[in-house]
């Protein structure tokens, strides 16, 4: 099978920054199929009934996504790591990050620069570490980090439209002090 690059790339403009503005969790199996874009893996639609919970983030939240391929075994995956920092400690929060820990959700994933990517697309994503903390000095956080892992056969897609663009409903229950 001939693995052909289609494509060059040309240098970008400095205008993007790093960071996360929210993250979308959504239980596994709810997306259906699947429609991606004719020229890319670009997702542009779902067919299932999938519900969306949205996280507000501030600071310290990223994603990251590292390529490991073996020539000797003739594979290629990618790690997807969402790492999140989430303030304020509270019951309904505890209740809700312990379902979370337990489950393998599909992770969407808003960038700062307007970019909404589809962790966990196949597979899931299940949390493997994170931390509970009341902080020790007055400026210490006092609340939550979680770190998401996703394993894939490619990056995390990105979402045409954003979540509601291909089709996710976003749900209207919030905890408040999240």
């Amino acid at each position: 099978m001939a693995c052909l690059i289609t494509k060059g790339r040309t240098e970008p403009c400095k205008d993007s920054v790093g960071g996360l503005q929210a993250v979308y969790f959504i239980d596994f199996g709810t997306l259906g199929a699947i429609t991606y874009a004719s020229s890319s893996d670009e997702i542009t639609a779902v067919a299932g009934s999938p519900t969306a919970y949205k996280y507000v983030l501030k600071g310290n939240s990223s994603l990251e996504q590292t390529i490991t391929s073996s020539r000797e075994n003739g594979t290629t995956f990618y790690d997807q790591i969402v790492n999140l920092t989430l303030k304020k400690l509270s019951p309904e929060s505890n209740d809700q990050l312990a379902l979370i820990a337990v489950a393998r959700p599909h992770v969407v994933v808003e960038d700062n620069n307007g970019n909404f990517f589809l962790v966990g697309t196949e597979f899931g994503a299940d949390v493997n570490g994170g931390t509970v903390v009341s902080g020790a000095a007055m400026g210490d956080l006092s609340g939550y980090t979680l770190t998401l892992q996703g394993m894939e056969k490619k990056p995390a897609n990105f979402l045409s439209g954003g979540v509601t663009g291909v089709g996710i409903t976003v749900s209207t229950s919030d905890i408040s002090d999240i």
